[in-house]
């Protein structure tokens, strides 16, 4: 049996370590942009490539903690496909319910690395997403990003969850989804069990901002409204909050040094669920998540710092003075 099944994007990053750029702000230090000389060969300090992807991504992250996890995801059978199978196979992630597709192209991404942040360049194109034809037994589902082309997918999801009401479900809506919110995002907020959104997404959500309802618990009860019966909030460096309707928790960040950023919110993602798959509480969850993005962040890769229950605790013994505070 599954503790989890992932649902969501599979695709290949190469990343670019840039040195020679220049960024441009407002005067509170917000809307930078990344400028480079236009028309000019820019100099990089190095370069890689890595499987990414928000899906392919969590997956990876439950599976090194130990938790026996599959994907549902759809890329072509072109080298980048080629890539994606073999490190996910790497990583222990079953690939019996990807869709291989050799009539379109793997999705990619340029990620532009530059002071320990990160600027994507991201190919989107409408993907043709096949549900198994054998979905197997499984404790967990956590939906999360895809392309074009993804709502027969999640009717067929719901469907699914409608025949099999013990099945659980964490919801991490993608840009695409958020694009076309409320449309795509409240059905299934109505059936989830865990909401996962980093703090801008969560206003949008919730129609209202931070500054409108002046504390992040009445934030949250605004998404526990919407029918899901938990959310776990994430803010960068200002850490995370997770709660349910009894009660709500807030976890500062760790002061890790930051090498990059892509994947952080996946990884806290994948060690936030596996703690609470393993019947850890909510404060205990939110550790794990953050210990889990502590190890990413410390990396260049979405995947390559990825830590395993072993890893986790040791990150969270180094930071033990930081321990999470209720709020409510």
């Amino acid at each position: 049996m599954y503790k989890f099944i992932v649902i969501g994007e599979a695709l290949v990053d190469t990343h670019v370590l840039i040195d020679d750029a220049s960024l441009e702000c407002n005067i509170d230090g917000k809307n930078c942009k990344l400028c480079l000389d236009f028309a000019r060969k820019i100099p990089i300090t190095g370069s890689f490539q890595a499987i990414g992807g928000n899906g392919a991504n969590v997956a990876a992250g439950i599976a090194k903690l130990g938790l026996k996890t599959g994907l549902i995801a759809a890329f072509g059978k072109d080298a980048n496909g080629q890539i994606i199978l073999s490190e996910l196979e790497k990583n222990k992630v079953n690939t019996d319910y990807l869709f291989i597709d050799p009539k379109t192209i793997s999705r990619y991404s340029i990620v532009l690395n530059y002071h320990g942040e990160r600027t994507i360049l991201s190919y989107h194109h409408e993907m043709k997403y096949v549900w198994p034809e054998q979905m197997p037994a499984v404790d967990w589902i956590y939906y999360t990003g895809l392309s074009e082309g993804f709502e027969p997918l999640q009717k067929k999801l719901l469907a699914f969850l409608d025949k099999h009401p013990s099945v659980r479900l964490a919801i991490n809506p993608g840009t695409l989804q958020m694009k076309y919110y409320p449309k795509t995002v409240d059905d299934v907020l109505v059936r989830s069990d865990i909401l996962i959104v980093n703090l801008e997404e969560a206003e949008e959500i919730a129609g209202s901002t931070i500054k409108k309802e002046k504390t992040v618990e009445a934030l949250i009860h605004k998404l526990l409204s919407k029918g899901v019966k938990e959310v776990a909030i994430t803010d960068a460096a200002n850490g995370a909050w997770a709660g349910d309707a009894e009660e709500i928790w807030q976890l500062k960040a760790f002061p890790v040094k930051v090498s990059g950023k892509t994947g952080a919110g996946d990884a806290f993602s994948s060690g936030y669920m596996a703690a609470r798959c393993l019947d850890h509480d909510i404060h205990t969850a939110l550790r794990w998540g953050i210990a889990n993005s502590c190890g990413v962040i410390g990396n260049l890769g979405a995947q390559v710092g990825l830590l395993d229950q072993k890893g986790i605790e040791e990150i969270i013994k180094k930071y033990s003075s930081i321990k999470p505070k209720q709020i409510l």
